[in-house]
């Protein structure tokens, strides 16, 4: 028990210096222009209905297999029946891995945008977001601000806003039409 303490504070330890380490890197601009591929990151323990990013697909005109979501919750649920994939903090691995086979596939594919749907400063959630791979990233005022290239201020629980704010500045940006 005592090892196993030790072991995931030396994991935590490793990941922040991970996370540390990967916002340092320069971005690297791109041409590439339009929106055709959205990943979500969602707190699921403050947002618990993360299959409202569907509606982002109907908005932004995408095809139906266009917005993929992955969510993150501090334990497993045993009772609970998600149909969106999820990691847990018990899935923090060395150097910043997760050890996860749903994010590891996720996270495995470019997106041309990544939206950091949570307000909580969780070591696994800035995790989740600097290994995916996205061309701009969008996020919420109250998370860290080093992640996301668009900052919202608007409430997490007000997904209209939200959705209607992301469309606004997605077509200043002339990503959509």
């Amino acid at each position: 028990m005592i090892f196993r303490t030790i072991q995931d504070k030396f994991k935590v330890k490793s990941a922040h210096k991970f996370l540390e380490d990967e916002l340092k890197k320069a971005k690297r601009p791109t041409d590439k222009k339009g929106i055709s591929s959205i990943a979500c990151v969602v707190d699921m323990d403050a947002f618990s209905n993360a299959e409202v990013f569907q509606e982002l697909r109907k908005s932004l005109d995408l095809k139906p297999n266009a917005v993929h979501v992955i969510g993150f919750k501090k334990t497993a649920d045993k009772n609970g029946m998600f149909s969106i994939p999820f990691v847990t903090d018990k899935e923090l691995g060395w150097n910043g891995s997760i050890e996860n086979g749903d994010f590891s596939e996720f996270a495995g594919r470019p997106y041309d945008l990544l939206i950091n749907y949570y307000t909580d400063n969780r070591l696994m959630l800035k995790l989740m977001s600097t290994k995916i791979d996205a061309r701009l990233r969008v996020g919420l005022e109250a998370a860290d601000s080093n992640l996301n290239d668009l900052i919202f201020s608007c409430n997490l629980n007000d997904f209209t806003t939200f959705q209607a704010e992301l469309k606004k500045y997605l077509k200043i940006l002339k990503e959509v039409a």
